[in-house]
């Protein structure tokens, strides 16, 4: 028998060090060449560590969350015969062992410790016996509850306890007390179930998230704008777009958000920017590589349509389908993850009234479509005679880095945005 270790290998993305996200193998566990048995996250992806050999697993370098350094051991592998040569590693090298002289120094403190010790016992006179604990005070007998045999079985179907219920008047309780304990301590009557505490350590996508995040708010003087778009006649286009489809993906808002995003950035060049905090340097850039945040069982994930301002609505459609997919079943590549220039974060039917996105650093802003709703309001029609119409309405949020992008350009921005969304024509003209 022999053992290999397995040291973390340089993924080629300048890291110093991978978390690990899954072990699925266990020490003890047998593992084939060419399995996977960990996985490994770095700052962009998800990586499968394979075993290159057969043999079993005697130490792993630690628990799901740990951090393990590039060239440290990850796993040690105990294989029959010798190691192939092809994939042996050398072991890491044992701690050294002391000197001769740093022993004779510990002894002699440890001996000089332990005399110190020795003397400060003899010194100590014989301790006193301490004195018998009193008697714990007989506990008082409860009160007893006057209570009907229906109060007290209500009582019990409900979980509650009696005395802590106050009683009428002449001591007894009734079923309104009973009710106006309720109403007072679970708000409906009904007393609430109670969830066990739970500790669940913070690992894999959601460190990143958190880090990311607190990265984000840390580093960045966020400021939001919010405007309400009337979006009636945008969701008529929608409609009669998707009613003559053919064979083409269902059309949701969002292709059609986007692409009017696209006509009304290059105007607006500080908004599709990326900002480098060390350099000092803002890229304004001319593609627009859209970041479009996506709910994941693992947590957000930001998928990027790249040059999303060359994509027609049937194109962008796939694309937010296929990324959307990709991303929740965990397929998605490095490279369609990264080089974002500016992100769209929307919660659908659960949009809200208004929201104020973090943004997606290094970029400088992201935009939120909220919930669309319908509402009575003033309308002026081609007779110029103002009545009330049953509108769609959606607010549109836009939250910006205050170092790179001034309000006045933010507010500008999504008034154009605005024009486009509520006169649709112009987002399919050229």
């Amino acid at each position: 028998m022999a053992k290999f270790v397995f040291n973390m290998p340089d993924i080629g993305e300048g890291i110093a060090e991978a978390e690990i996200v899954q072990w699925h193998k266990k020490v003890g566990d047998t593992v084939k060449e060419d399995e996977e048995f960990v996985d490994m996250m770095t700052d962009k992806a998800t990586v499968p560590m394979e075993s290159p050999v057969d043999g079993k697993i005697l130490e792993i370098a630690g628990e799901e969350g740990d951090m393990v350094s590039i060239g440290s051991m990850l796993v040690v592998i105990e294989v029959e015969g010798e190691v192939p040569e092809d994939v042996a590693e050398e072991a890491p090298a044992p701690a050294p062992a002391p000197k001769a002289a740093e022993v004779e120094e510990r002894i002699e403190v440890e001996t000089s410790d332990a005399s110190d010790a020795d003397d400060a016992l003899a010194a100590d006179p014989k301790p006193e016996p301490l004195p018998a604990p009193t008697p714990a005070p007989e506990p008082k007998q409860q009160a007893k509850v006057l209570a009907t045999p229906a109060v007290r079985k209500r009582a019990k179907e409900l979980g509650v306890d009696l005395s802590q219920v106050k009683p009428s008047e002449e001591g007894r309780i009734r079923h309104g007390d009973l009710d106006q304990f309720l109403s007072y301590n679970s708000g409906y009557g009904h007393a609430a179930k109670t969830r066990e505490d739970e500790e669940k350590k913070v690992i894999g996508m959601r460190r990143r998230i958190a880090e990311n995040m607190a990265a984000s708010k840390r580093n960045i003087p966020h400021f939001s704008y919010v405007e309400e778009c009337d979006v009636t006649d945008l969701e008529v286009l929608r409609a009669q777009l998707n009613a003559s489809r053919g064979d083409k993906p269902k059309l949701t808002i969002l292709p059609l958000l986007i692409t009017a995003i696209c006509k009304t950035l290059p105007d607006y060049p500080m908004i599709n920017a990326r900002y480098d905090d060390e350099a000092g340097v803002v890229t304004r850039h001319g593609a627009v590589n859209m970041g479009m945040a996506a709910q994941t069982d693992a947590g957000l994930m930001v998928p990027v349509i790249k040059n999303a301002q060359a994509k027609n609505l049937w194109q962008l459609a796939n694309e937010i389908s296929r990324l959307a997919d990709a991303a929740r079943n965990g397929t998605a590549k490095k490279e369609e993850m990264e080089g974002g220039t500016l992100t769209v974060t929307s919660l659908g039917p659960l949009g809200g009234v208004a929201t104020t996105p973090v943004i997606n650093r290094p970029e400088v802003a992201i935009i939120g479509p909220n919930r669309i709703i319908e509402r009575p309001m003033y309308v002026t029609g081609s007779d110029g005679v103002e009545r009330i119409e049953k509108r769609k309405l959606m607010n549109i949020s836009i939250s910006c880095d205050h170092r790179v992008v001034d309000g006045w350009d933010a507010a500008s921005f999504i008034q154009a945005l605005k024009k486009l969304l509520e006169t649709p024509a112009l987002i399919l003209v050229d």
